[in-house]
């Protein structure tokens, strides 16, 4: 296969019809897009489940039973991307990444401004809560189809030598959509009061998506299908069950690839979803306070991904989900103790350093699982392997999070973390390394 350039042209391919390329600095741009509409979505979510949902959506449940199903809500999403990556991954691995992503994103954008407008409990009673679950579950299927078309957009499209580093735009787009859902809800918190933001100003970052929505798309539509891709197709043909074939062929790599990454997401949503909550009600730090930390921790987030991916092509994919994981593992043990001196400035550390580790390991996942898998049925195997870990890593440890500190205490809650990322260690440790490996050919079963 002819290496992609970075400008507009076009390659001959094996087949008789040329093959268009796209310039990296768009396909970059495009996976950024997608992921940051994704993650900010689902970020807007986390943070308005962990804050609102449980007064506006669930008040007759109380203030505690309110919040654990609020969280629930925000897992149901988790346990649905499996589903949209077995959905989603079918249609990428027969009709192409290009067309398969425009539909996830479609999904995702038109589902969030919906909550946006949702009425709350007190309008329509019963409705409401489960009129917000459906669009939960949508926003789930399309979460599960979305990751995996953006990371194989880049990495089919990019150079062998820096694919980690063009991957890990990718989860960059997470970081950045990090930013701008804390930082909304900061902004909206720092000029309304408390009863306002309670009952409408909540609403204002899922009705903003639509702006992300309109540019992703448009910078989507303007690409060509992934060279990758287009070569298999022409040459070898799809296969008509991917997930099947996925299953038949790699299932130990879709379970060691989630499983390395379990730790990532594990910090990556307690940093997301639930510390802001622990701040604002166990610790007393007022909403800004809260929020502020947040903003700052997800930047120094993104500057861990970008150095994660461009780690992971100097040292390996393995080295640095080693380093990371193990990394976790330790932090997770501290990290509440860290907390529970009560001062903002711990706070901070906190926040920060949990958004340090995750990041390093979101930074290599695009390149990672990429690799992984052969190319008939990889978007289906990618994505499952990443949902599967976003199901264990980052829809459970937040759910039970409030349970097990209120009864047996943050470091017991650390205890169990530190668990999950032992999980990671070991998955990494039996995985062999994936860099420099040929997309076009498929990978032995026993790597």
């Amino acid at each position: 296969m002819s290496s992609p350039a970075t400008g507009p042209d076009v390659v001959e391919s094996t087949a008789s019809a040329p093959v268009k390329t796209n310039s990296m600095k768009k396909v970059a741009f495009a996976s950024l897009m997608g992921t940051v509409i994704e993650f900010y979505d689902f970020n807007i979510y986390a943070t308005a489940a962990a804050l609102v949902f449980a007064a506006s959506f669930f008040p007759a449940l109380g203030d505690y039973a309110g919040s654990v199903v609020a969280f629930a809500t925000l897992g149901v999403a988790f346990v649905a991307r499996p589903l949209g990556s077995i959905l989603f991954g079918h249609f990428g691995d027969r009709l192409g990444r290009k067309r398969t992503l425009v539909a996830t994103m479609t999904t995702m954008g038109v589902a969030t401004v919906l909550i946006g407008v949702l009425p709350t409990a007190a309008v329509i009673g019963v409705v409401a809560p489960i009129t917000l679950v459906i669009l939960r579950i949508a926003q789930g299927l399309a979460a599960g189809g979305e990751w995996a078309g953006a990371a194989l957009f880049t990495s089919e499209n990019a150079p062998t030598g820096r694919r980690g580093f063009w991957s890990m735009f990718t989860n960059l787009g997470g970081s950045i959509a990090n930013i701008f859902a804390l930082g909304t809800f900061l902004l909206v918190a720092l000029f309304m009061s408390d009863e306002t933001f309670a009952n409408w100003g909540w609403r204002l970052p899922f009705l903003l998506s639509v702006v992300l929505f309109g540019v992703g798309l448009w910078v989507r539509l303007q690409l060509a299908e992934t060279p990758v891709f287009a070569k298999e197709a022409k040459s070898g043909g799809t296969v008509k069950l991917p997930f099947a074939e996925a299953f038949r062929n790699q299932w130990q790599q879709i379970l060691l690839g989630a499983g390395a990454l379990l730790s990532a997401f594990g910090l990556g949503y307690i940093a997301v979803a639930y510390l802001p909550s622990f701040g604002a009600t166990a610790l007393g730090f007022s909403r800004p306070e809260v929020l502020t930390a947040g903003v700052v921790g997800a930047f120094i987030q993104g500057i861990a991904i970008i150095s994660g991916g461009v780690l992971s092509d100097r040292i390996g994919r393995r080295n640095v989900l080693l380093i990371t994981n193990g990394l976790a593992v330790v932090w997770a043990l501290i990290l509440f103790p860290i907390l529970e001196t009560n001062s903002l400035g711990a706070f901070w550390v906190g926040m920060i350093g949990t958004f340090i580790v995750c990041g390093l390991g979101f930074g290599v996942a695009g390149s990672f699982l990429s690799e992984l898998f052969a190319t008939q049925y990889r978007y289906t195997a990618a994505g499952l392997a990443y949902s599967f870990a976003g199901v264990v890593g980052g829809a459970i440890p937040p759910l039970v999070a409030a349970s097990v500190i209120s009864v047996w205490g943050g470091p017991v809650f650390g205890f169990m973390l530190a668990g999950l990322c032992v999980v990671s260690v070991i998955c990494t440790t039996v995985v062999k390394e994936t860099r420099g490996r040929d997309l076009t050919k498929s990978p032995s079963r026993a790597n």
